[in-house]
């Protein structure tokens, strides 16, 4: 089998930018996925199309091909108990927070007593950016996940 729309892809991962990794899922569970359904930078999930389990690639992502450039003076003070992720914030931490374009990560910049001014920045804005991936296992997505355009792990998916 082949990877393309609609299959169900689990992957492991290495990233890394120009200077160190990032992230790595070898240390946890791969990464899973439903092809074709923008779960995936586009550029990725192009080069995943036709690889199969035990493949491996690499593929690197400019900074408009993952997160965007940063933007200066992407600042805005957000209170504190909109912060996802501490109970106790920090310069430099990473937060999420809900927004009208869903949740984002901010990095903190400044922490008052009852606001934090956020980068709004993603962390990783800017960035050019190497995928490692090893691709694990691989199946035919159900009608169901095809419908909810998303991967149902055991037990369902909730809705």
């Amino acid at each position: 089998m082949l990877i393309n729309k609609n299959s169900v892809v689990e992957f492991h991962y290495t990233l890394r930018d120009a200077e160190k990794q990032l992230e790595n899922s070898y240390d946890g569970k791969p990464l899973i996925y439903l092809h074709g359904f923008k779960g995936l930078f586009e550029t990725l999930e192009n080069a995943l199309v036709g690889k199969t389990v035990g493949d491996k690639l690499e593929v690197t992502l400019t900074p408009e091909q993952s997160y965007g450039q940063r933007r200066e003076g992407a600042l805005q003070r957000i209170p504190i108990k909109h912060l996802q992720g501490a109970k106790v914030w920090k310069p430099g931490m990473t937060a999420v927070v809900e927004s009208n374009q869903g949740r984002e990560q901010v990095t903190i910049v400044k922490v008052g007593r009852f606001n934090a001014d956020c980068d709004l920045n993603h962390p990783l804005a800017g960035k050019t950016l190497t995928f490692a991936i090893e691709v694990v296992t691989l199946r035919e997505a159900t009608a169901e996940e095809v419908t909810h355009g998303h991967v149902h792990t055991k037990g369902g998916c909730g809705h």
